[in-house]
């Protein structure tokens, strides 16, 4: 038997073949698979490429198939997603999930916990003992993904351009930032934002220097983190709360490039978190949460899957 694990997300989408044993025979990659950004058409393209990348020339048909992708808590987002998966062609069981369960799985299985995800945009996502679920964030970037990779870049544009009206303190962003995208006044911003169509991917990986800001000593680095890490811990409380998981012992998974792309907030999170759940274990996901929807594929292949409702 082989299943086939998918991890969907903003920025790139991870495919991974495994055996029974949940072993990785192959591995694929691809673009982002976001269907709010992307549209249905551009996601069928890259789960359809990665999908036929990680069988090759394999004469194997999987038993069963976990994609994980954001927005699929939204019936009418959850049914396009499951039309898309018709129309490639595979004629195998789909298992479609949340992308923040896949990675909760890959960083504690089974068990109960929670997952904090911050790459472009920002989820909290959490599983008790009894298999009740709550979310908190996951709203897109005009409504919210507080403390991810966009919500930290635009920040940071929106100093430098304060700092040029004399509406904002003088920061080392203005530098950094400018630098960064080749320019040489905040003026070129409005052509290089607007009328160039910059990707969000872009912008979220300004926060990388918003890191390199705060750790030379600026303020308004430093400001635009502690603001950041107050947004996602708070995102991960609330799913505690909900779930009454405050005294319990149980991971914390924090995962997404902004966590590996930015240690202020990996430390920033822990500390608040700790007064939040103090039994609570937060700890980085060192895997690709591939292997989450692997797991995942495997007790859908079984008929043991149980996939948590949410409170």
């Amino acid at each position: 038997m082989h299943v086939l694990g998918i991890d969907a997300g903003g920025t790139k989408t991870v495919c991974l073949l495994a055996d029974d044993r949940g072993h990785v025979v192959a591995e694929a990659r691809g673009g982002g698979a976001n269907l709010q950004s992307a549209g249905e058409l551009e996601v069928e393209k890259v789960l359809h490429r990665v999908m036929e990348d990680a069988l090759g020339d394999r004469d194997i048909l999987p038993s069963a198939i976990c994609l994980g992708i954001a927005g699929v808590d939204r019936p009418e987002d959850s049914a396009a997603v499951r039309g898309i998966m018709r129309r490639i062609g595979f004629k195998t069981p789909v298992l479609v999930v949340n992308d923040a369960l896949v990675a909760l799985v890959a960083g504690a299985g089974d068990e109960p916990g929670v997952v904090l995800v911050a790459g472009t945009g920002s989820i909290a996502y959490g599983r008790d003992a009894s298999g009740r679920a709550a979310r908190a964030g996951g709203w897109g970037y005009l409504l919210g993904d507080e403390g991810g990779g966009f919500w930290i870049g635009r920040a940071a544009l929106s100093s430098v351009v304060r700092q040029f009206d004399g509406r904002g303190p003088t920061t080392r962003l203005t530098e950094l930032v400018l630098s960064h995208m080749g320019l040489a006044s905040p003026t070129q911003l409005i052509h290089e934002i607007y009328y160039r169509d910059v990707r969000r991917q872009a912008i979220a990986g300004l926060a990388a220097i918003v890191q390199k800001a705060a750790d030379a000593g600026d303020a308004v680095g430093a400001q635009i983190l502690t603001r950041a890490g107050a947004e996602l811990a708070a995102a991960a409380a609330s799913v505690i709360a909900r779930l009454d998981m405050r005294g319990e012992q149980f991971p914390t998974i924090l995962a997404g490039g902004i966590f590996r792309g930015v240690p202020w907030l990996t430390r920033d999170v822990t500390t608040r978190l700790s007064e939040v759940a103090p039994r609570s274990e937060v700890r980085l996901l060192d895997i690709e949460p591939a292997f989450g929807a692997v797991r995942l594929a495997l007790a859908y292949a079984r008929g043991e899957v149980k996939v948590p409702s949410y409170v």
